[in-house]
């Protein structure tokens, strides 16, 4: 409510993140549509002096990294990890132990879906090496390339955005902090449940691994590949593009134990720093009172020092090629800074100290007549058309968190705060999910070496059902105010469509499953 009672520009407050989405939405480019919004809003808020604009856009920007610097380092961190368990060849090993165990079709889709589940920590990490791993798996199995490409791009963001050691839960909860105040994490970890797509994503994925339903674009790939042996079914090919294979000493405990670290180290940092192990909080009341960015680093560089301890003294690495990977793994976080960092000085420039545009638009909610209970699933929507329009969820959810939060502030609004949220990240996924320009769509399709406009159209009927369902759900949401039973429905809704969508595609396209196991 401090925020309703502060001064604000008016109309002239919300035209930042507005000039921000326009130019991302004509120019499908997020990081120069963000640096214009928030050039924009220093201009205004210094009253048109050039020269003041410049001071306070970089006193708001080294303010930013200053106060999330341990997000910063934490990705850091994690680069060095992704690189150093490819370079180990932990991955490669998964995929050697899987050509020699799995037997079955279905074996090998749940065997390339739960892989793309453990890869959690980062979306990047996951289509690239998920694919290249699980490829030699697939084509022996007669799954189209479109197929291991949806499995790729459905384990990716909509598993990440779940997670909180993550690197898409840790900005998350960064971008959340800014917008409430509160803590980012706690509050990360409460919504997970009110992100209908990505659970009802994990659902489909389940059901699609273990059953025969095919429909849409994707039927007919499946049939060529499985009848005729045409994993592409276009005459338009790729390869796809090989991440390193790594150390063949590496083993799949070098892709396991590391990923294990992070998650033990991050959970025994949260319960440290949240006074869990000095008695002043309960194991449970420690995650709510944690530093959830200081965790974040210290579970990330102890994980580090086990992957340290795993390899070097085996010799899957030496000490030049360990450090080394270290340094790559950093460098590849680049593109995360730049955005995280333009993210959350546009979000400093909107906040309370400045323009206070989440008070402007939270005073209008106030006053309006509008049917919040329609609230949830508009911003789904909105969200949603935003991630497809840019192609990148980040930066959807850093225009969008600030924005529902600040229409939750008011009283009769407040209520809302949790399922508005949920909504803003599942429709951010989901945009990104089914967008031509995303950068997790064109890996996928590029791990799962696919012709990326087949892995587009293909993905597009599969994503958008579960999208239709969530959208119901979050309409339910908006009256109930709980996750649950919306989340029954949206599950229900799923199940009754896809055996409809399955009979109709047997119709278009039955399959033959003779050839295959």
């Amino acid at each position: 409510m401090e925020a309703l009672q502060m001064p604000h520009f008016g109309w002239w407050s919300i035209l930042p993140p507005l000039i921000a989405i326009i130019l991302a939405l004509i120019t499908k480019e997020v990081l120069s549509s963000l640096i214009i919004g928030i050039l924009a809003g220093a201009l205004i808020y210094s009253h048109g002096n050039p020269i003041t604009t410049l001071v306070n856009t970089f006193t708001i920007m080294g303010d930013k990294i200053g106060g999330n610097a341990n997000i910063l380092i934490f990705l850091g961190l994690l680069g060095a990890i992704v690189v150093l368990v490819t370079r180990a060849g932990g991955s490669a090993a998964y995929g050697q132990w899987a050509i020699h165990h799995i037997k079955t079709r279905r074996g090998a889709s749940l065997a390339t879906a739960a892989l793309g589940c453990l890869i959690f920590i980062d979306d990047y990490f996951n289509c690239l090496t998920v694919g290249t791993v699980m490829r030699p798996v697939t084509d022996e199995h007669r799954i189209s390339r479109a197929k291991l490409s949806y499995l790729l791009d459905a384990t990716a963001a909509p598993i990440c955005i779940i997670a909180p050691v993550s690197s898409w839960g840790a900005s998350v909860a960064t971008y959340i902090s800014d917008a409430t105040g509160g803590n980012g994490m706690t509050t990360f970890v409460k919504i997970i449940p009110y992100n209908l797509y990505a659970l009802a994503t994990i659902l489909m994925i389940v059901i699609i691994c273990t059953t025969r339903i095919n429909f849409g674009p994707m039927a007919r790939f499946e049939k060529n590949a499985i009848e005729k042996g045409d994993l592409f079914s276009s005459d338009d090919t790729i390869s796809g593009a090989e991440v390193q294979k790594g150390n063949s000493k590496g083993k799949v405990i070098d892709l396991v134990i590391p990923i294990l670290a992070l998650i033990v180290f991050t959970v025994l940092a949260m319960v440290y720093t949240g006074g869990g192990f000095t008695g002043e909080a309960s194991f449970t009341e420690s995650f709510g009172n944690c530093d959830s960015s200081l965790s974040l680093v210290l579970g990330s560089f102890c994980a580090l020092i086990v992957t340290f301890l795993l390899f070097i003294p085996r010799k899957v690495l030496n000490f030049t090629e360990f450090m080394g990977g270290i340094t790559e793994g950093i460098k590849s976080m680049v593109p995360s800074f730049t955005i995280l960092i333009l993210a959350w000085t546009i979000g400093g420039v909107c906040s309370s100290d400045y323009l206070n545009t989440g008070g402007f638009i939270g005073n209008m909610v106030n006053d309006s007549s509008f049917p919040v209970f329609i609230l949830p699933a508009i911003i789904f929507l909105v969200a949603a058309f935003l991630g497809f329009a840019t192609g990148t969820s980040w930066g959807t959810m850093a225009l969008l968190i600030p924005i529902g939060a600040a229409i939750c502030t008011p009283s009769n609004t407040a209520h809302l705060l949790f399922p508005v949220l949920g909504g803003i990240l599942a429709g951010a996924v989901y945009g990104d999910h089914i967008s031509p320009i995303s950068d997790t769509t064109i890996l996928s399709s590029t791990g799962a070496g696919c012709n990326h406009i087949d892995h587009v159209s293909t993905q597009l009927v599969y994503a958008s059902i579960v999208t239709a369902c969530a959208f119901v759900g979050y309409l339910v949401m908006g009256v109930l105010n709980s996750p649950y039973i919306p989340l029954l429905i949206t599950f229900v809704l799923l199940i009754a469509t896809l055996f409809v969508c399955d009979k109709i595609g047997k119709k278009k396209y039955p399959i033959d499953y003779s050839s295959v196991k």
